[in-house]
């Protein structure tokens, strides 16, 4: 029987769908630990349709809003799914049936006043099983008319872990409504080694004695696919990410709840369900067996572990990196006019690889076609065969998540935000969007690598000044004239593989006369550094020896020709911007 798979509008309608039900997940379990029941009429909210002024009716209202859309945008994908595979309407109709007696649950709540603790955990069990269902509707209107079976041992795995998780999110959101994360301070066990005293304690062990269990399985999970399921981007990058959130989320239970760690612990753990769904569904729609799954043991096994490891480093861009975290901790020296304490220090720097390094990962595999063409690129791991392309997308996922969790727990939550907006930045905007769409790619694109200082400003301070944003615009303005001279090297490369840089596009004499003109302005800026604070006498000496040395380099590539002065500019840049960040430290070290 052909696939009958709809029109990508439903997919859409699907997805939409999925994003509103998790937040409604999100907003109700943020309304039940920060306001409890502040709107007791419906639909209207203390009597008004007006966004209300008090800060927990404002959850309530959101709440409530987000519900609606979600059952408009749930009614709607089921209407459209007339003629599409026959499992994602069953799907999307059981959605409907759980989402009504959610609805009456509701009304049942207000008719009876207030909620008890049993009752919060059903409308999180209810509206968990309607995000399994949205998303479970999705894969199969991806995947189109195929049957779907557990007969693969890996598929298997992905329901019982399923159902270990369900356990731990109900207990938890009975945990989180009575109070009981209250009864047990300690960690991992409640009370040291003594017995849990009063029924919450009970309820708290009860419940970390779960997250023991689904934290067996997603481990195991996590193990499998890797094991198991190296061909299969989509489920590898699923079970990859559920087993970095589930942990993180466990992680930040762990460490206390401050309110903006209430606010990640719930988002964290809603993303880990719809994380383990999809791997549940990809799997149990991929007609593996059991076979196919012994058989890509055997093909991954013969490799050998240290090149392996090296292909991995390799994905990270490590040079790349590396000039990043010197921009970061630069950033962290001058932001706290001190040397950083260590554990900052480590954790910012750690933190700050895995964003790189992830955000170089997911650009290999976006690039993968085009590194094959060029030269420079076609002995990176994925184009060269090293790593399978679903290895380096989620391995780049998967450090990538860890990296911003790893800044929240350790380091600060604006460093982490800053650092999450850098990977997006990287990934979405350049490498999908720019790229490969405007020969101002790189111009627009330098962003990305202009927030690592901020990042260190932030993890340092713990806030962000103005002269902190005049180390963004350093290297923001640094990034052009540097890449440039490198494109005008590799522009045969770059032609090749259909990338507009500028020398591709507007021809070697322009790009040289660019170069000359950025870095005519990057000097310019790096010398009113000291009239907004930023630098004093030592550091404006340095910076104006240092801008005559690089104009004088980029000024010989505009007037000369070949090769070798473009690639000594690019090679000049890389020092110059170093020195910079050092004088700059040196300035706000000594004086």
């Amino acid at each position: 029987m052909p696939s009958l798979i709809p029109h990508p509008t439903e997919r859409k309608i699907l997805l939409l769908a999925a994003v509103a039900t998790y937040l409604v997940i999100v907003l109700g379990a943020l309304l039940r630990v920060f306001a409890g029941e502040t709107c007791l009429d419906w639909p209207l909210c203390s009597g008004t349709w007006v966004f209300p002024a008090a800060s927990g009716a404002q959850l309530e209202y959101l709440h409530r809003a987000a519900s609606l859309l979600a059952g408009l945008l749930l009614g709607w994908g089921f209407s459209s799914l007339r003629r599409g595979p026959r499992l994602a309407r069953h799907a999307m109709g059981g959605a409907l049936s759980l989402l009504a007696v959610e609805a009456l649950l509701s009304g049942l709540l207000l008719v009876t006043g207030g909620t008890r603790p049993w009752e919060g955990m059903l409308h999180m069990g209810l509206a968990l099983g309607i995000l399994a269902l949205i998303l479970a509707a999705l894969v199969a209107v991806w995947r189109g008319e195929v049957s779907w079976s557990r007969s693969a041992p890996f598929a298997r795995l992905t329901l019982r872990t399923l159902g270990a998780a369900f356990l731990v999110y109900l207990s938890g959101s009975l945990v989180a409504s009575t109070g009981a994360a209250a009864a047990c301070p300690g960690w991992p066990l409640c009370n040291g080694l003594a017995w849990p005293q009063g029924g919450l304690a009970w309820l708290n062990t009860i419940h970390r004695a779960l997250v023991l269990l689904a934290a067996g399985h997603v481990g195991l999970l996590f193990w499998q696919a890797w094991r198991t399921q190296r061909s299969q981007a989509a489920i590898l990058v699923a079970s990859t990410a559920a087993g970095v959130l589930f942990f993180a989320q466990a992680l930040l239970g762990a460490r206390g709840f401050p309110p903006s760690l209430v606010a990640l612990h719930t988002t964290t753990a809603a993303a880990a369900w719809a994380a383990l769904v999809l791997s549940a569904a990809l799997a149990l729609s991929s007609g593996r067996t059991a076979a196919d799954e012994d058989a890509e043991i055997r093909i991954w096994r013969g490799r050998a572990a240290r090149g392996t490891a090296a292909a991995f480093l390799q994905l990270t861009k490590p040079i790349v990196a590396v000039l990043l975290l010197v921009t970061t901790y630069a950033g962290m020296v001058i932001g706290a006019q001190a040397w950083p304490d260590w554990k900052t220090t480590f954790w910012t720097l750690l933190g700050g690889f895995l964003a790189a390094g992830g955000s170089g990962a997911v650009n290999q595999y976006i690039d993968r076609y085009d590194d094959h063409k060029m030269q420079r690129t076609r002995k990176r791991p994925i184009p060269s065969g090293r790593l399978a392309p679903a290895e380096g997308l989620a391995f780049g996922v998967g450090i990538a998540l860890a990296s911003f969790y790893v800044m929240v727990a350790f380091v600060n939550m604006l460093a982490a935000l800053l650092s999450l907006a850098g990977i997006i930045y990287y990934v979405v905007l350049y490498s999908l969007l720019l790229k490969k769409a405007t020969v101002q790619n790189i111009v627009i694109g330098g962003g990305a690598g202009a927030l690592p200082p901020l990042v260190g400003w932030a993890a340092a301070t713990g806030g962000l000044t103005f002269p902190s944003l005049l180390l963004f615009a350093l290297v923001f303005m640094w990034t052009p004239p540097h890449f440039w001279a490198l494109a005008i090297v590799r522009r045969k490369d770059y032609a090749r593989a259909g990338v507009p840089m500028l020398p591709v596009v507007r021809g070697e004499q322009e790009t040289r006369r660019q170069v000359f003109l950025f870095t005519l302005e990057l000097v310019a800026l790096t010398l009113l550094f000291p009239v907004f604070g930023l630098g004093k006498a030592l550091y404006a000496v340095l910076a104006a020896v240092l801008g005559l040395w690089l104009l004088g380099a980029a000024y010989r590539l505009w007037k000369g020709n070949g090769n070798k002065t473009a690639w000594k500019m690019y090679r000049y840049s890389n020092m110059y911007l170093a020195f910079l960040l050092f004088a700059l430290m040196a300035d706000r070290l000594l004086f």
